[in-house]
């Protein structure tokens, strides 16, 4: 195959040439081990006729892409922030999407949770906790009648109405006392999410844990879990060695996830990444070492990968999904690079040369061919012609 020539940042080329040896299907059964969702991005409807109508998903290709995440053994991680949820995806249409992906995951017997949240609130207004633990419940509501799990996902509304960490107390308190179910709480790091700064009641993380294992400690019945996205790994293992017994931890660190998830020899972790979106070929064969009690090969597989995930998640880490849905259109999974809300343009093209070059070193292209050929398309546009 020819090479392909890649812009780098400092303004040169360099000649990359595909990978002739890409990773093989794989289609198996979930782990034993190890919980692993992949927060799944949507596939945006190209052909809309007006951004101002609102967003508009291509249905089709976005089930068909949770289905390839089940067939690999993966859970599905729906509606959250690698959906653009927030940025770009509304919901109402977030609604539809939990509604679609939760009838899908039925008929073919996968896993799936769902977020729950507080975004049909408008976003720039001041809501009173009653109005905010009010839209947390119909969103909750909608979730469990679909038969999904839910996850409770961090509301900006929230964090800025809170006076301190006993509004927490109060809303989530409430909120996990009527669920049906157990449900997950999320802490979501200002990294991800400026207006998510001082969450828990405290900037200090310190205090702001403490808060939240109260929350749990509360009700540890009603959760099954915690996804902590804050990129600290030593702050994730502290966290996780005080929760109670059963109550999962299921990181949300796009930089250190291969030693979080293998554990310290006392308590491991689960996943819950929007790495995972583009991954899932690796992630699904790592989950399969450990299965087999093989932890150096699940670090073989996965320490690999750490490259691609920093470089996609490089601030400003909110635009880590323009990168994860390039992949995709690589990979073939889409016929297209267009996201809801104009949000293909987020990054830079040397950032997405390179993202396109390191998941190629990594054998994530079923056909490197085609890969190679879309990525001189998108350079072509942009003045880089071979």
């Amino acid at each position: 195959m020819n090479a392909v020539r890649l812009p780098s940042a400092d303004g040169g080329i360099r000649l990359h040439r595909p990978n002739a040896a890409p990773l093989e299907p794989l289609v198996c059964g979930p782990a034993h081990s190890r919980v692993f969702y992949a927060a799944a991005h949507v596939v945006a409807d190209p052909l809309a006729a007006s951004a101002e109508a609102g967003p508009a998903v291509d249905w089709d290709a976005t089930l068909a892409f949770r289905r390839r995440l089940w067939s690999q053994g993966l859970g599905v991680a729906e509606a959250m922030d690698t959906a653009q949820r927030g940025a770009g995806l509304d919901w109402p249409v977030a609604a539809e999407l939990i509604r679609r992906s939760a009838a899908e995951a039925r008929a073919v017997g996968g896993r799936i949770l769902c977020g729950a949240g507080t975004d049909q609130l408008s976003p720039d207004g001041a809501h009173s906790l009653a109005a905010i633990t009010a839209a947390y419940e119909e969103q909750l509501a909608h979730v469990e009648a679909c038969g999904a799990q839910p996850v409770l996902m961090a509301s900006r509304a929230l964090a800025r109405a809170a006076r301190g960490p006993e509004d927490y107390l109060e809303v989530y308190g409430g909120l996990l006392r009527q669920s049906a179910g157990p449900v997950v709480l999320h802490w979501l790091g200002p990294m991800f999410d400026s207006r998510l700064v001082g969450y828990w009641g405290h900037e200090d993380v310190d205090q702001a844990a403490d808060v939240l294992l109260k929350i749990i400690a509360e009700c540890p019945k009603k959760v099954d879990g915690i996804k902590v996205s804050l990129l600290d790994a030593g702050r994730e293992v502290a966290i996780r060695r005080r929760l109670p017994e059963g109550v999962r931890c299921y990181t949300g660190d796009d930089h250190h996830y291969p030693e979080l998830i293998a554990g310290n020899g006392v308590r491991t972790g689960d996943a819950l990444l929007g790495v995972f979106d583009p991954l899932a070929p690796i992630a699904a064969r790592a989950a399969l070492a450990l299965d087999r009690g093989d932890p150096e090969g699940f670090r073989r597989l996965l320490d690999p990968t750490v490259a691609l995930a920093r470089h996609l998640f490089a601030p400003p880490t909110h635009h880590y999904k323009t990168g994860v849905v390039l992949l995709a259109w690589l990979a073939g999974y889409q016929d297209h690079f267009t996201m809801v809300g104009g949000l293909q343009s987020a990054r830079s093209l040397p950032h997405l040369a390179t993202a396109y070059e390191r998941a190629d070193l990594l054998g994530l292209f079923p056909e490197p061919e085609l890969a190679a050929t879309r990525m001189r398309q998108l350079l072509a546009v942009h003045g880089v012609t071979s």
